[in-house]
């Protein structure tokens, strides 16, 4: 209606848990469960009046969309993005798959709540670590809000510091050759490492093994701790853990032998699985060092003197140390910590013992799902393939292109004109109990010829997660029937980047994540056109949740789900549409009332008693323009133009209601319609029915250009001052817009209520905000 042209799409992301739980649960097979629900889904946002584009309707799980986000994994494979390694993985033992970090909430599995367990597993992982810095710095360069920024970076979770080498000393070897590395933020601490603390996982154990004396208690501390989420081993009170007798780690700095532990509040998906511990100033190290009796080294003390002598006892860690200076630490003694951070670095480095580096607490994506109801994953495993590349590995090794190790030995992929790799259909498709995908039953399938030997071989059985198909659907509606191309450079070149994007505040950090970093890799790869950068969403902004009656979350257990079927039957499309804009600020959560809703129902209801008046043929209803409706048409105007902007939908159909007051009493036609027109978008149905069938307009009313407001018809030339005495509201009196302080105080001074408690000679001063507030402050 402002004259562009607008894509605005829908889609179903359709493959994934909550279809095949249900399926598993009833009996119907997932692909008819989805059928049906798409069905619904799509008659109920018909019935509602959404206005999208059903020419370019997708869905995740059609073969002719789906044999793109396949392509896009063999791309991701080309490049040496996918790989495959076995990785302890968050896993449920209900739902029996594999979960991302992402899909644990409280140590629970997002869509069972059943605990989740660690259970080690081969996964396919795709290296979006390598994508970490970019998906920081480019967030510079798109407006979304501060908050959806800041979950994203806190997630990527950029760390700068020190990679610092500690040699392992054991009892039974003269000579040991391992060492542990560490992570730290902050090296200035070094000196104040007592002892280090290790993940149950990290591989020192096992290599270890033949030294370690305390066997039996460590490995039994190790199978303790699988059985606890990441979250459980984190935020814990109590800290467990073991001594590793045996081995013990020399301190770089000092030369000293500290103990090593291992304790489940470390984690190997972040650093390097090993923590110095400096417990004079950490208190999760402090506590652990008490009660394990261990020593605390105090290497930071406060400048001021004061707090020097107050932190002289060793009751907790003193942990300010960013206004410290160095003590105990050799020849950085007497300087500021934060300036020795870079000195112990440097330090460190001529040393040959350590490094600067930049970690992330982003870990590559687990992208392998063991369940029937995904996107086959299009690779092929060749024993013959591998053998093959396993005699070449020298050469391999020795060419300038290799970094050394082979990648995914006997991975073949399907080639591209052989794409969709189709799901089967089979009536079985629950989750075995051995933790494989519920295809590797299917022997006719799994068994087939490698496409680059001809020799036997078998199919991968694992399936792509729920996030895959959904994280390049955006380009795909710019050209949705493409069968040659993921989409054609020249529409992406018309549509894209993506506008706006709004969505739930829940995907804004891993949807807009996962799609971000799958965007820029296939900008990398020139899939998608340089010339519309390297971000595909300009604009992120949330909505928030309708809740039941009394605030709490729709739930059938809870019997407060409103159906909109219902609400349509008894109230009609535009009223649902109305209300669901007017209950609250469009970004927060806001509870649904059935009794407020009558209140737009009465609202829409005189909309249409009062458009009866203008019925074709009743030419002799005419009413002349009232200037003062007039103004206030022209003030909505701009009021309702700038809320849809910045999503102020319930402010907009507040000030069509004050508007109506006033219209629906004296309006003449012109006024009217253009009336009709700004309430077209939260109440099409009804506006449309009132212009072609009561108006007798030929053309439809979205077909009309939005109005423009008259800048000379929204000033104002009144204005309502509230007039406060030492900060308390005494009168609100009516005064020339733009009227000058001093003219304000003395209109003010005339008012009998301002007279009894300020006369012109006991003001101390006066606060003026032009055309709003006036405050007297009087002795």
């Amino acid at each position: 209606m402002e004259g562009f042209e607008v894509l605005y799409p829908m889609g179903f992301d359709a493959f994934g848990l909550p279809a095949e739980n249900y399926a598993i649960k009833t009996g119907i097979h997932p692909s008819i469960v989805v059928k049906k629900n798409i069905k619904n889904f799509t008659r109920q946002m018909k019935s509602i009046g959404f206005s999208f584009d059903w020419d370019r309707v997708i869905s995740t799980t059609d073969e002719n969309y789906y044999k793109w986000t396949q392509w896009i994994f063999l791309k991701m494979f080309e490049n040496g993005l996918a790989y495959k390694a076995k990785i302890p993985i968050n896993w449920c033992p209900k739902c029996k798959i594999g979960l991302a970090n992402e899909e644990v909430v409280a140590g629970k599995c997002e869509r069972c709540a059943s605990s989740v367990e660690k259970k080690e597993k081969e996964q396919w992982l795709l290296k979006i670590t390598k994508y970490a810095q970019r998906l920081i710095d480019d967030l510079d360069s798109v407006d979304y809000i501060e908050r959806v920024k800041t979950m994203q970076k806190n997630w990527i979770g950029r760390s700068d510091g020190a990679l610092i080498k500690f040699k392992i000393q054991s009892e039974k070897l003269k000579v040991n050759e391992d060492f542990l590395e560490v992570f730290t933020t902050r090296p200035d601490t070094l000196f104040g490492a007592t002892f280090m603390v290790i993940a149950p996982e990290h591989v020192l154990i096992r290599n270890q093994e033949s030294v370690i004396s305390n066997r039996e208690e460590v490995k039994k501390y190790v199978e303790m701790a699988k059985g606890k989420s990441d979250l459980e081993r984190t935020e814990s009170k109590e800290k467990t853990g073991v001594e590793i007798k045996g081995i013990k780690a020399v301190n770089p700095a000092n030369g000293k032998e500290i103990p090593i532990f291992t304790a489940d509040y470390v984690l190997t998906g972040y650093g390097t699985g090993a923590i110095m511990a400096v417990p004079a100033h950490d208190q999760r190290d402090f506590d652990f060092a008490k009660k394990y009796n261990l020593p605390i080294v105090r290497v930071i003390q406060p400048e001021n003197q004061e707090l020097r002598i107050k932190n002289q006892g060793l009751e907790k860690a003193f942990e300010d140390i960013e206004n410290g200076i160095m003590v105990h630490s050799g020849q950085f003694d007497g300087m500021q910590a934060l300036e020795c951070i870079k000195k112990i670095t440097l330090w460190l480095v001529e040393k040959k013992i350590g490094r600067p580096e930049v970690n992330y607490k982003l870990r590559d994506w687990v992208f392998s799902r063991q369940h029937y109801w995904g996107e086959p994953i299009p690779l092929i495993f060749c024993d013959s393939c591998k053998k093959l590349m396993e005699s070449l590995k020298f050469k391999v090794q020795s060419s300038k292109f290799s970094e050394g190790e082979i990648l995914n030995p006997g991975w073949v992929p399907i080639p591209e004109d052989k794409l969709p790799l189709t799901l089967p259909n089979v009536k079985k498709y629950e989750p075995t109990d051995t933790g494989e995908s519920p295809l590797s039953k299917i022997d006719s399938w799994v068994n087939t010829k490698c496409p680059r030997c001809n020799s036997p071989a078998k199919r991968e059985t694992d399936v792509m997660p729920n996030w895959a198909g959904s994280d390049w659907y955006y380009l795909r509606y710019c050209n949705p029937n493409n069968n040659q191309c993921l989409a054609d450079p020249e529409k992406l070149k018309y549509w894209m980047p993506v506008d706006w994007y709004n969505g739930g505040l829940e995907h804004t950090t891993l949807h807009l994540l996962y799609s971000r970093f799958v965007y820029k890799f296939l900008w990398d790869i020139g899939a998608v056109p340089k010339e519309i950068g390297s971000e595909p969403y300009k604009k992120r902004t949330s909505h928030g949740m309708i809740l039941g009656e009394g605030g709490e979350k729709m739930s059938k257990s809870r019997g407060n789900v409103v159906n909109p079927d219902d609400v349509i039957e008894e109230f009609g499309a535009d009223v649902l549409r109305m209300y669901e804009m007017f209950i609250g600020p469009f970004n927060q959560a806001a509870s649904w009332d059935t009794k407020s809703i009558l209140g737009i129902k009465r609202f829409l209801d005189r909309v249409w008693l009062y458009s009866n008046k203008f019925k074709v043929q009743n030419s002799k209803f005419k009413i002349k323009e009232d200037v003062n409706v007039l103004k206030l048409l022209h003030q909505t105007i701009k009021k309702v133009s700038v809320d849809i902007e910045s999503m102020g939908f319930n402010t907009a159909v507040s000030a069509l209601m004050i508007l109506s007051n006033e219209l629906l009493n004296s309006a003449d036609q012109k006024s009217f319609e253009t009336f009709l027109i700004l309430l077209s978008p939260f109440a099409p149905h009804i506006t449309e029915e009132i212009w072609r069938e009561v108006l007798g307009h030929k053309k439809s009313i979205f077909k009309e250009a939005w109005p423009k407001f008259d800048p000379n018809l929204i000033i104002s030339k009144e204005a309502q001052i509230v007039i406060q005495v030492n900060g308390k509201v005494r009168d609100k009196i009516i005064m020339p817009a733009g009227t000058d302080e001093l003219s304000a105080v003395q209109i003010a001074l005339l008012s009998e209520k301002i007279q009894k408690f300020a006369s012109k000679e006991n003001i101390i001063k006066t606060i003026h905000i032009k055309d709003k507030l006036l405050n007297i402050v009087v002795k």
